[in-house]
C-alpha cells in the first residue's frame, strides 16, 4: 500500500504501506536528491503495473533493506555475518529469492544513490539457451548445455571467471543484449552481481562481498546446506549504463533502471553488460514530474471514490482491484495543504 499524509512526522515504510509526505514530495523539485520514501513508492508501483509474467520472476527489496543490512551492532551473538542475515531475514519470509531471475536492491551510499542487481541467484552455473524472441522457451528454463568453452578475458570491470563460467557467445553488437534487440539463437544466463551507477564510481566491493554472505546464509536458511557464493560462482560486474550529467539525479537514473530492465530485461549476460543506449537521458529528465504527477493523480483518485463524512476519521481506499496501492488522508485540511503546495485544484 501507498499512504499519502501531510504529517512529515511518519514512521518508515511497514509490510503492507509506504507513508508519502509533503515533504517527500518536494524532494522531487529539480536539483534535490529523492529520498528513500519517493524510491521505494516509485518501485513498488514499477512491480504493481508490471506484467504478471514478469513480476514471477523479479523480487524488488526496499530501500531499507541493505541499510538494515550493513547497520552497525553494539554488541552481537555468533559471526558478523549471521548477525547481518538475522536483521533482515524477515524480509524474505514471504518469498523464495532463489526461485527468482532476478533481485533488485536499490543502495544510497553518501547520499548517492546507484542499483544492484542480482541474477539468477539459484542457478549453480552458466547456461546456454534457445531463444526464440520474447516469451520463448528460454524464459521457461529449457536449458542445452552449461559446459562453455574458454574465451578472452573480460575487462577490469568485471571479475575473471573460470572457464566453465563463461559464455563463449560473442557479441559485436553494442547493447543488443535485451529482450527487444536480441536477434541470436541462443543466450546465456548467469548467476551474477550487477552494478547499475549513473556516476561510475568503481568502489564497490563491500557491497559485493556483503550481498555474496548475505546470500550464501540465506540459501543455509531456506535451502539447509552451505553454498559458496564467491567470485568463481557468482561473477560481479559493472554495467555500461547512461550516466547522469548532474550532481543530484542519482536516484531518478536508478528507478529508471529498474522501469527499463522491467520492460526490456536483460535476456543475454556476456558481462559486462553494454547498455549505453537502453534509454535517452531526456526520459530521465522528465521523471520528477511523472512521478509527482503519479502521485497526485492518486490522490485526485482518492478523493473521487471517496465520501470523507468524518474530518477526524482516516479512509483507506483502493485505488485498484489489487490492494498494493492505496493511499489514506487524514482529514479535508490535508487537502488544502496539498492544494497550497503543488498548484493543484482537487
Amino acid at each position: 500500500m501507498v499512504y499519502f499524509v501531510t504529517n512529515s512526522k511518519t514512521l518508515p515504510p511497514s509490510f503492507r504501506g509506504i507513508t508519502v509526505t509533503m515533504e517527500d514530495l518536494q524532494c522531487l523539485d529539480s536539483g534535490l536528491f529523492l529520498n528513500d520514501v519517493i524510491i521505494d513508492f516509485y518501485l513498488k508501483y514499477l512491480l504493481h503495473k508490471a506484467a504478471a509474467a514478469v513480476t514471477e520472476r523479479c523480487h524488488i527489496f526496499s530501500s531499507f533493506f541493505f541499510k538494515q543490512l550493513t547497520r552497525r551492532d553494539n554488541a552481537s551473538e555468533g559471526s558478523i555475518k549471521d548477525s547481518r542475515h538475522q536483521r533482515v531475514k524477515t524480509w524474505t519470509r514471504h518469498v523464495d529469492i532463489f526461485k527468482k531471475d532476478f533481485l533488485f536492491v536499490p543502495v544510497n551510499q553518501e547520499a548517492h544513490w546507484y542499483l544492484v542487481v542480482i541474477c539468477f541467484p539459484g542457478l549453480m552455473k552458466p547456461q546456454i539457451e534457445a531463444w526464440k524472441g520474447p516469451m520463448s522457451d528460454c524464459q521457461t528454463g529449457k536449458s542445452l548445455t552449461c559446459e562453455l568453452p574458454d574465451r578472452e578475458a573480460p575487462n577490469d570491470e568485471t571479475e575473471t571467471a573460470p572457464p566453465s563460467m563463461r559464455c563463449g557467445i560473442m557479441d559485436t553488437g553494442s547493447g543488443i543484449c535485451t529482450e527487444g534487440t536480441f536477434q541470436k539463437k541462443t543466450v546465456c544466463k548467469r548467476p551474477c552481481i550487477l552494478v547499475m551507477d549513473s556516476l561510475k564510481r568503481s568502489l564497490h566491493e563491500r557491497v559485493f562481498k556483503l550481498l555474496r554472505e548475505y546470500l550464501e546464509s540465506e540459501w543455509e536458511v531456506r535451502r539447509g546446506s552451505s553454498r559458496d557464493f564467491g567470485a568463481d560462482e557468482m561473477q560481479s560486474s559493472h554495467c555500461k549504463v547512461p550516466l547522469q550529467d548532474n550532481s543530484s539525479d542519482c536516484g531518478l537514473y536508478l528507478l529508471h533502471y529498474v522501469e527499463s530492465f522491467l520492460k526490456d530485461p536483460v535476456v543475454h549476460f556476456d558481462l559486462p553488460l553494454h547498455l549505453e543506449r537502453w534509454f535517452p537521458r531526456q526520459q530521465v529528465r522528465r521523471k520528477r514530474d511523472e512521478i509527482r504527477d503519479l502521485v497526485l493523480n492518486l490522490y485526485r483518485k482518492q478523493q473521487l471514490d471517496t465520501d470523507l463524512t468524518d474530518v477526524q476519521s482516516c479512509a483507506l481506499i483502493s485505488t485498484r482491484p489489487s490492494p498494493d496501492i492505496n493511499l489514506r488522508v487524514s482529514s479535508d485540511a490535508d487537502a488544502v495543504l496539498l492544494n497550497r503546495s503543488v498548484g493543484f485544484s482537487l
